[in-house]
């Protein structure tokens, strides 16, 4: 059965590069993807300063949560992510599964839908722009409800300028 993925990408060591790098595996992979734009933030409650890129990408898959998990592990680690890097807060590439159709609960390991879509801004914001009518699987509330119901003051974020495959993704307000 062939379900809408939806996943977390981000970067805080030369994000342009990993991120197009991901980009591309991801469309090399699975095909079309629907691509928000990228926004840069602060680290959230890790010791790195560097600010990151972030977006949400979106594409069709009838694979199992636990191959998709896996083939996004080993992106990261053949994008140069290093085992410790969860801790230091240096990530050349970090992509996190948030939604896979409206499948809920512990699924091959991995928690559905991911808790990040409504505590973090630099998820919601992009998830938001990308789907706003698109429903939370457990709350059903759309994600452009969430965003409109989220306090992003202690979490700035910003969209910037972004060109992949010659074509301008992002860009700022």
């Amino acid at each position: 059965m062939t379900r809408h993925v939806l996943l977390g990408i981000g970067s805080n060591l030369d994000p342009h590069r990993h991120i197009v790098a991901c980009l591309d595996a991801l469309q090399e992979r699975f095909g079309p993807l629907e691509i928000s734009r990228v926004f840069e933030s602060p680290a959230v409650g890790l010791e790195n300063p560097d600010h990151f890129h972030n977006l949400v990408v979106a594409f069709e898959s009838a694979a199992p949560v636990g191959d998709l998990r896996a083939w996004c592990k080993a992106l990261e680690l053949a994008q140069g992510r290093l085992a410790n890097s969860s801790t230091s807060g240096s990530h050349t590439l970090d992509i996190d599964l948030l939604c896979v159709g409206e499948l809920t609960g512990n699924i091959d390991g991995v928690v559905l839908p991911r808790g990040d879509i409504e505590r973090y801004a630099f998820v919601l914001k992009p998830l938001a722009e990308l789907l706003p009518k698109a429903r939370h699987p457990q709350n059903g509330l759309t994600y452009a409800a969430l965003w409109a119901a989220f306090d992003a003051t202690e979490q700035p974020l910003w969209p910037i300028d972004f060109r992949w495959r010659e074509r301008r993704i992002s860009w700022p307000d």
